[in-house]
């Protein structure tokens, strides 16, 4: 019997919303102004280093540092002359908007009113609990694990193990659901939790167990 739904934050509970338009208009309101074409570039290529380096964000300090680093990757790649990096960091920053799904509070007060130790699990820096009470989610899990404070990113069973471990929950009492077929679903699985995969956007690969909405999850553990 399934005491603990482990699950991942990015594409299963939240949704990053488009960060380019919003990048430009902050741009644009500080006097800089930049085609949607360069600043998808521009962000893309922060979005690349900082999921190379998302480890090293594991306190206020690193992340402090690792966020000045991602803010000069964008400066470089917009190649807006006269704009400075304190302007460019915050409008990176600004760009920034997580929403939260909406079958997500619904399944989790559900989960939980049934008795579910949740924790989610993601490869994020140590801001993810901001965002998440941002989106009005942390007070609906019981703990939230992050890569970069483990150490560790999915599909490392390092990761999983510290969820199991604040859950109380052996791994075959847990069930994880996630977007990520090699880090979600093929991690868990190599931990020996039952892993669910959330269809988002298209249709699974044969013989993956599916879930298309979390309201159903309920149903499921």
């Amino acid at each position: 019997m399934s005491r603990a739904v482990l699950l991942d934050a990015l594409g299963t509970l939240l949704e990053l919303q488009p960060p380019a338009p919003r990048l430009r208009r902050l741009l644009a309101a500080a006097g800089h102004e930049v085609s949607e074409e360069r600043a998808a570039a521009g962000f893309g290529a922060e979005i690349g280093y900082y999921v190379e380096h998302h480890l090293e964000g594991a306190d206020r300090d690193s992340l402090h540092d690792l966020r000045d680093r991602c803010a000069t990757v964008m400066l470089e790649a917009l190649e807006l002359p006269g704009l400075d990096h304190a302007t460019a960091r915050r409008a990176m920053l600004g760009a920034l908007e997580f929403t939260a799904y909406p079958d997500v509070s619904p399944a989790l007060a559900a989960l939980r009113s049934g008795g579910w130790q949740l924790v989610v699990v993601s490869n994020w820096d140590c801001s993810l609990p901001e965002w998440l009470a941002g989106c009005g989610l942390l007070d609906l899990v019981d703990d939230v694990v992050t890569s970069a404070a483990t150490g560790a990113a999915k599909p490392d069973p390092a990761i999983f193990r510290r969820a199991l471990e604040l859950a109380g929950a052996d791994p075959a009492e847990a069930v994880h659901v996630g977007d990520s077929l090699d880090k979600d679903i093929e991690g868990a699985r190599a931990v020996g939790i039952r892993a669910i995969f959330i269809a988002r956007e298209g249709r699974p690969p044969p013989g993956i167990e599916a879930v298309e909405s979390l309201e159903r999850m309920p149903s499921l553990v």
